[in-house]
């Protein structure tokens, strides 16, 4: 389209899209812009909460292409020049940040960040792109896609992406050790303690996880729904996010995920491969990594290497005979091939840590035994210490994968190893792959973003990674509430915080702890 001078008359242009001009603010006043009457032009624009120097794009009524706007022309007789349409539009300004910033913030979430990995994502959300905009819509969300696509935890990669989209390698594992830095330590305490006098975990202390799941489920609606807002605009969109969600409900496993997200970019890989994109100069700090494709490769390239030679070694020696080998070999076994995040972990690590199966050897003969070792002398430990520290997980700030350091603690202590070897061993071994791997595919994912093939399936990866998030949120919903020993006043919690966050914009840690200690005086009142 064409904006002719001294007028608002448009006449069609080829089909060109830039997505990334899809999130300016909607419904402004551009002054200076005159209608067919006189009066001022409103421009139908795309979001708005965006604040006003951003740049305007008027959009045909028939969804032809997009002319990017002057926002400070002045009203001089219809003079106003049109940005260069070579250069694409403008895309939504991006703050920039210092590594004091990286600290203050993060450091924060740290210690505030209860809820899960979807809670995390919803915090993630509501701080870095609708308050500081350290990074636009389209750029979260493709974190979020690549996050569910690759395995490892979601919200921990998504917390070493931000820091390096701000300054780079050693951004990255600023935030990304700031923000798992207070669970790690304090459930690395708490699993020394319960190998000693924990049996099981405290009333209370369920009440203080229910409110806190209830609160971090209110948060994960608000943030679905904002997600759903911004990234699902047209129809197409909206229905792969709606079977998405349902498939991801009905058949949560973990393979589903990503097979989901792929689905939908072929989907609008085919409805969309006529469409030009024009994509702009996306300023999304990528080009700051440390290191550059030949790094990543290495990165991903090692990833493999010492998963193959750790089961390896792990299946040829026997466990008494390295039981550290064989701590760490199941930890990074579990980390490389889990998708989903802490959730879906969970079941894994209780088959390897307590449901354990133990093969002997009859001695009559070679064929191997199969039998249950589940809470025996074989076992590294027992189902109440599992439980105990899993409430304990619950409970602490930041990603869910800190679990391995109270599991490292406990295996340890009853191995009669240095508590300290096992919690390293296994915190390592969880979380070493998925953070090898979000760093290994950065440097290529800031190049393979421009291809016009991603961009045409971009719009269903990012649809459906919305999807998962909204399943997310009725599979919170009522795993919360079967295991809250106070359900309807957890849902009294979940109605309370949603309202506090989305109407009166309470910062989300502090709706999230208001959630813990309505969870106590629950427990304190007896109410039901």
């Amino acid at each position: 389209m064409t904006l002719s001078p001294g007028n608002t008359e448009l006449s069609a242009a080829p089909r060109d899209v830039d997505v990334e001009a899809q999130q300016a603010p909607a419904d402004v006043v551009a002054t200076g812009l005159t209608a067919a009457g006189g009066g001022p032009a409103v421009l139908p624009l795309a979001d708005d909460r965006v604040p006003q120097q951003l740049g305007l794009v008027h959009r045909s009524n028939t969804g032809g292409s997009q002319v990017p706007l002057d926002p400070n022309a002045k009203s001089n007789g219809g003079s106003e020049k049109p940005a260069d349409s070579d250069g694409g539009s403008e895309e939504p300004e991006i703050a920039e940040a210092s590594y004091f910033d990286i600290m203050k913030y993060f450091g924060i979430l740290g210690w505030t960040a209860f809820g899960g990995p979807a809670a995390h994502i919803a915090m993630f959300q509501k701080l870095f792109v609708d308050k500081l905009r350290w990074c636009t819509y389209l750029v979260f969300t493709e974190l979020l896609m690549l996050g569910q696509c690759m395995p490892g935890p979601t919200s921990t990669q998504m917390g070493f992406a931000l820091g390096v989209l701000k300054k780079g390698l050693s951004g990255g594992l600023l935030s990304g050790v700031l923000f798992q830095g207070p669970g790690f330590l304090i459930l690395a305490i708490l699993g020394w303690v319960a190998s000693k006098v924990l049996d099981k975990p405290p009333e209370w202390l369920l009440s203080v996880v229910s409110g806190l799941a209830a609160a971090g489920v209110a948060l994960v609606a608000s943030a679905a729904m904002g997600l759903v807002k911004n990234i699902c605009k047209d129809r197409l969109a909206q229905v792969l996010c709606t079977g998405a969600a349902v498939v991801a409900y009905y058949y949560p496993k973990p393979w589903t995920f990503p097979s989901l997200i792929v689905i939908g970019g072929l989907v609008t890989l085919v409805f969309k491969r006529k469409e030009v994109v024009k994509v702009s100069d996306l300023n999304a700090g990528v080009n700051k990594l440390g290191f550059n494709k030949v790094g990543g490769g290495i990165l991903l390239a090692s990833w493999i290497v010492v998963l193959v030679v750790v089961v390896v070694l792990a299946g040829r020696i026997d466990y008494a005979d390295a039981k550290e080998l064989h701590w760490f070999a199941t930890f990074y076994r579990t980390g490389s091939v889990i998708f989903g995040g802490g959730q879906v972990v969970l079941p894994m690590l209780y088959n390897d840590m307590v449901d354990r199966v133990c093969t002997t050897i009859p001695a009559n003969g070679t064929t191997p035994a199969i039998e249950d070792c589940k809470d025996s002398p074989d076992s590294w430990m027992s189902t109440e210490q599992f439980n105990a520290g899993l409430a304990l997980a619950q409970a602490m700030p930041g990603p869910l994968f800190n679990f391995a350091a109270y599991l490292g603690a406990v295996i340890a202590q009853n191995a009669g190893v240095n508590a300290i070897i096992g919690v390293l061993l296994c915190w390592v071994g969880l979380f070493a792959p998925g953070i090898i791997i979000i760093f290994g595919i950065l440097p290529f994912w800031g190049t393979f973003r421009r291809f016009q093939v991603y961009r045409h399936a971009l719009p269903g990866l990012n649809s459906a990674a919305v999807g998962l998030i909204v399943a997310s949120v009725f599979q919170l919903t009522f795993s919360a509430l079967d295991v809250s020993p106070h359900p309807i006043t957890s849902v009294c919690v979940g109605i309370l915080a949603y309202g506090a966050t989305d109407v009166l914009a309470v910062p989300a840690p502090i709706v999230v702890l208001g959630g813990g200690v309505i969870g106590v005086i629950a427990w304190a009142a007896d109410m039901k």
